[in-house]
């Protein structure tokens, strides 16, 4: 049966149908010797190439879900020739896995990683509303305005966010959990406000809370998986 090559490179576990948009579009792809459009498909004779590597379907493997708690300073990226601190150097695991979503250089904390091209845009839709929680420090005293200002949304992005829950933590210390995932969300609301971010770390994703070392990693559990599932079950794959 023909499947589309962006769904085929994802469930080979090669990467997410996003990434391979991306490389079809950067011409890194081919099939049968030929560039294709987005949306084109494939046939399991088909023979396709990835920055010229022959890429199998009878190479599935077992789905990889990894809990890893970033570092300051490393890049939820997988082009490895680009940037040297990326998180797949890092890790070193000894299978091809990718990160679900970003966390930026400055911040640290969870981030998932997979072969599972199918589940990540289940996670990162906005419209899906996965909740993602942080804890922030910035670098002057907060007040009940800062709060309430976070909490009903700031204009960011030529956008205002989403109303979220925002609780003051400590002097200059917050939790803040997001529903949608906009370019350095927190960040920019935080600089909107007139503060800047001193630190920035997530510490849940839905229903997986961080709970190893910074700069270690495990597997999620089959109890956090089939709750993940549920929680999955209504959600779009789709992206615009």
């Amino acid at each position: 049966m023909a499947t589309r090559i962006n769904k085929y490179l994802s469930e080979v576990g090669y990467c997410s149908r996003r990434e391979a948009d991306r490389l079809i579009l950067e011409g890194k792809v081919t099939i049968n010797g030929k560039i294709p459009e987005i949306g084109t498909k494939v046939e399991d004779s088909d023979q396709v190439e990835v920055k010229g590597q022959r890429i199998e379907k009878s190479k599935r493997q077992k789905n990889i879900y990894l809990a890893f708690n970033k570092p300051v300073g490393i890049v939820c990226t997988t082009d490895r020739k680009v940037e040297p601190n990326n998180v797949i150097d890092f890790i070193k695991y000894p299978k091809r896995i990718f990160p679900i979503g970003r966390l930026d250089k400055l911040s640290e904390g969870l981030i998932f990683l997979t072969n599972d091209g199918d589940i990540v845009n289940k996670i990162l839709r906005a419209r899906n509303n996965h909740e993602k929680e942080y804890i922030v420090k910035v670098n002057r005293p907060i007040n009940s305005d800062f709060i309430q200002s976070m909490s009903n949304g700031v204009e960011i992005l030529d956008t205002i966010t989403k109303n979220c829950f925002v609780k003051q933590l400590g002097p200059r210390n917050f939790k803040i959990i997001l529903t949608q995932g906009l370019n350095r969300q927190i960040r920019r609301m935080c600089e909107a406000l007139g503060y800047r971010v001193r630190s920035l770390k997530r510490v849940r994703i839905m229903n997986i809370k961080l709970d190893v070392p910074t700069g270690k990693y495990r597997e999620l559990s089959k109890e956090e998986l089939l709750e993940l599932n549920r929680l999955l079950e209504n959600s779009s794959k789709t992206y615009e």
